[in-house]
């Protein structure tokens, strides 16, 4: 397949895999696509916008000393917090683009000094001392296939034990998809275990839109079966990044996406797969007049 040399010389081929492109690809191939190959533009959100400040506040409200992590201290730091995101990420301005007399950002801090406020009554942050805060893992399997990802907090106890927690400014998911929940946690946990040879003791999401606490104390058989289950999701990504065969998978989902103008289920036609397509000459069949057939793999 031919592509214009900028499109190929930008592309490059997947290398490694973390949490959000896992659950990417198992969301939709074509979105994982669009996301890791294509790298097309996203606007950004008000809800994914508003965890990401929820996320800065938290992690540096433990820079001050634990007798001074009180809720109001927390609430004062969303505004400072928030114009730190502006100045790295000017593009979030476009979220209040239509918003000229502030009413709406006032509102939205406002949502966000609550959920703030509202880890207080999950967790006490006076008798915390995380061990690391937004820690990069990373991790390469005898495989080769590479991990890696950033965890919200980890704390260690005295005993040597330790807990991955994860910040959830949504609301915590019914029983019944609490597995799908946990699968980022198991991921980070499977990183740990293979990187440092410690299988965590507890993994926690704390849903700050609801008020509730997930926990699950994972066994190496269950970071087993999530090793298994990413290594054959890697083998599919792989096969469909030579084959160029990205099939869109339709759900209540594809409201939210950004893509929908590009993609085939919604009318749209992709752009031109930036990656040359890997083709062989299949053995001829002699249903079909003795000629070998050209065919991606």
């Amino acid at each position: 397949m031919t592509t214009s040399s900028g499109r190929a010389d930008a592309a490059q081929r997947p290398t490694s895999l973390s949490p959000s492109r896992a659950s990417d690809f198992m969301q939709c191939p074509l979105l994982y696509r669009f996301r890791v190959i294509d790298k097309l533009p996203e606007k950004p959100s008000e809800a994914a916008t508003r965890g990401t400040l929820v996320h800065a506040v938290l992690e540096r409200l433990f820079d001050v000393p634990a007798t001074e992590r009180t809720a109001g201290r927390a609430r004062a730091l969303v505004p400072g917090q928030w114009n730190r995101l502006l100045e790295s990420k000017p593009q979030l301005t476009e979220l209040f683009a239509e918003d000229p007399e502030g009413e709406r950002l006032s509102r939205w801090l406002v949502e966000a000094e609550e959920l703030v406020e509202r880890w207080f009554t999950l967790e006490d942050p006076t008798r915390l001392e995380p061990a690391e805060r937004e820690l990069f893992v990373e991790t390469e399997l005898e495989s080769g296939l590479r991990l890696r990802g950033i965890i919200d907090r980890v704390d260690v106890a005295p005993s040597g034990e330790v807990r991955i927690v994860d910040y959830k400014t949504g609301k915590a998911p019914r029983a019944e998809y609490a597995d799908g929940a946990l699968f980022q946690m198991k991921f980070y946990a499977l990183v740990i275990w293979r990187w440092k040879g410690v299988v965590p003791r507890r993994l926690q999401l704390v849903y700050l839109g609801s008020g509730d606490v997930l926990t699950y104390d994972p066994v190496e058989a269950d970071l087993e079966r999530v090793e298994r289950k990413l290594l054959a999701l890697w083998e599919a990504i792989k096969e469909a990044t030579e084959t160029g065969e990205w099939r869109p998978r339709p759900t209540k989902l594809c409201g939210w996406c950004d893509h929908r103008a590009v993609c085939p289920e919604f009318g749209g036609t992709p752009p031109a797969y930036p990656l040359p397509v890997q083709l062989t000459v299949r053995p001829a069949d002699p249903a079909e007049g003795g000629q070998g057939r050209m065919d991606a793999v």
